[in-house]
């Protein structure tokens, strides 16, 4: 438990999927405990995966010493992964956080930072390999807790993940307080599993071919960078 408020930073960058960042911005924000803080590297406008602007709150030089520091994904993530500036920024903010966590793709971030060797981590499932050539060890859940690392899967389980985070530093009831609240109750049409059947794999797969050509491209490269 704690008795002021946490200091969450959520990094927000071009081309970032903005459910990744704005679920679990909003449940963080619902405890009332937390000090949520949307980072880049300038105050200006960040346009966003949908097209849409949001306006970061923090740039790397202002932001405050973080609890939890958090990388979501989006396409955005790939010109990410040799971005010195960006990874030492992660970098320095993850040696004193309590945790460590990422949505969706941006797990590939943190690994790409040296931040998962021999973690176990999850990712979106289209990109869940990639993070075995990072060093981490590849889970498909939807929500992998090892140690102080916390990921998430793809997009929506953004917000189990930041419900997760409410539980480890604020307890039970207060994580519960904030499901019950937003009314977190997800009872979606169709299940993953009547989804992933190898006809919507296949289609889903080569729609992403060539985003995924050049993620695994950057993953790769930021790879054979952590093995110098």
């Amino acid at each position: 438990m704690t008795t002021k408020n946490l200091q969450i930073g959520l990094l927000l960058f071009p081309e970032v999927t903005q459910l990744d960042l704005t679920g679990p911005a909003d449940v963080f924000s619902a405890s009332q405990q937390c000090d949520v803080h949307l980072i880049w590297k300038t105050l200006q406008p960040v346009v966003t995966g949908s097209g849409w602007s949001i306006i970061p709150t923090r740039t790397f030089t202002t932001t405050p010493a973080l609890d939890v520091i958090c990388i979501p994904g989006g396409i955005g993530q790939i010109n990410l992964m040799d971005d010195d500036e960006t990874l030492s920024f992660i970098r320095q903010q993850a040696a004193g956080a309590t945790l460590i966590t990422s949505v969706c793709t941006g797990s590939l971030v943190l690994g790409a930072a040296g931040l998962l060797k021999g973690y176990r981590a999850t990712s979106h499932w289209m990109s869940l390999p990639q993070l075995g050539l990072l060093g981490a060890i590849p889970v498909s859940e939807r929500v992998v807790r090892d140690r102080n690392r916390i990921t998430a899967a793809g997009v929506s389980a953004g917000i189990d993940f930041a419900l997760t985070v409410l539980e480890v530093l604020l307890g039970t009831e207060a994580a519960q307080d904030v499901q019950l609240g937003i009314e977190y109750d997800p009872a979606p049409p169709y299940t993953l599993e009547q989804l992933m059947v190898p006809e919507r794999i296949t289609r889903l797969s080569q729609h992403a071919q060539q985003r995924q050509a050049r993620r695994l491209d950057a993953t790769s490269k930021a790879a054979a960078r952590l093995a110098k």
